[in-house]
């Protein structure tokens, strides 16, 4: 009996041991909480001057557009070309039917033979010198008449460039529309763009842009602005900007699509390591955890461009800020942390 009491005796000691060291580390979870601090890794962040690179959608086009019709309607009896045709000036390009030059130039050849019978009258002093003088001007007003309807039934290009547009077939008779349209392609196009209203300011006549074609991967081109438009279209409060190209070889055509990059000055900005930048899911906000202390809050911020591997931030991160870089996915706002060295 003394040996059995004594052993439970020491059971109930130990037990009682250690529910007073379990209750003692629950009272302080300090030693606990240590052990399970997030590590993280922080860099600190500076601001700098970033070059202020403004892309624009473009759309182009030729230098000039030559519309090809007819002064009068007539019904088409050929076309020498299709679109995408490039075509050289006074090329032949369109047949219309010659129904009424036939007839003009008919009349023409019966008007100058009564001139001629009645020059030949007076010179043998059988006429007068007013029946001739009215036959000359008769005459004149005929040939005028039939050159007119004869350039008009032959259509030519008045420039070297390519046939952008076709709005008729042979057997139609010619309308409002014209027959076709040529593109003037060299020496060079014309690139189009909306700028911005913000933007304009700091966009000047005779600035150097350069140019991005998705039909030439790779390859950087330069372009010049021509023209600033003094309109604003107010459905979308921009404003038109012409930038001018060099074609040479006549490559770039008429509806490419292409890129127009403006460089509008530098602003002195907050830059980010894009590791320290964590995107909110569904949101599409973006933010950064920066370091207080031992802790971390998490900002919300405005990014500008993008610089290789990092960010330009434009609101939500200052100047000297220690901002998390890696071990983000533990973190939530005013976590304690541990950095590591």
């Amino acid at each position: 009996m003394n040996r059995l009491t004594i052993a439970a005796m020491l059971c109930g000691a130990l037990a009682l041991t250690s529910c007073s060291k379990s209750e003692n580390e629950a009272a302080d979870p300090t030693a606990l909480e240590a052990d399970e601090l997030p590590v993280v890794r922080t860099d600190v962040v500076a601001a700098e001057d970033v070059p202020q690179l403004k892309s624009y959608t473009a759309t182009i086009e030729a230098e000039n557009l030559n519309n090809i019709a007819p002064a009068s309607p007539n019904r088409i009896k050929t076309i020498a070309v299709e679109v995408g045709d490039r075509v050289h000036r006074g090329q032949q390009l369109v047949r219309l039917d010659t129904s009424n030059a036939d007839q003009l130039r008919i009349n023409l050849e019966q008007i100058e033979r009564e001139y001629n019978r009645a020059v030949e009258l007076l010179n043998i002093g059988a006429g007068t010198q007013q029946a001739v003088d009215q036959l000359k001007a008769q005459l004149d007003a005929a040939r005028t008449q039939l050159n007119n309807v004869m350039e008009n039934t032959v259509l030519v290009s008045p420039i070297n460039g390519v046939v952008t547009a076709r709005n008729y077939d042979p057997g139609d008779m010619t309308g409002s529309m014209p027959v076709l349209t040529v593109g003037q392609l060299s020496p060079r196009v014309k690139v189009m763009i909306n700028v911005n209203e913000t933007d304009l300011p700091m966009v000047r006549r005779g600035a150097k842009v350069g140019v991005k074609f998705d039909a030439f991967p790779g390859e950087d081109f330069q372009g010049t602005v021509t023209r600033i438009y003094p309109t604003v279209d107010s459905s979308t409060r921009t404003f038109q900007v012409e930038v001018g190209i060099d074609n040479p070889g006549e490559r770039i055509l008429p509806g490419m699509f292409g890129r127009v990059e403006f460089q509008l000055g530098t602003r002195n900005n907050v830059v980010v390591p894009d590791r320290a930048v964590v995107k909110q899911t569904g949101s599409g906000n973006k933010y950064v955890y920066v370091l207080h202390g031992d802790r971390v809050s998490y900002n919300r911020v405005e990014l500008g461009r993008r610089i290789d591997d990092s960010y330009e931030v434009l609101s939500g991160v200052a100047n000297g800020d220690t901002v998390v870089i890696s071990g983000q996915s533990r973190l939530a706002d005013g976590v304690q942390v541990e950095v590591m060295k």
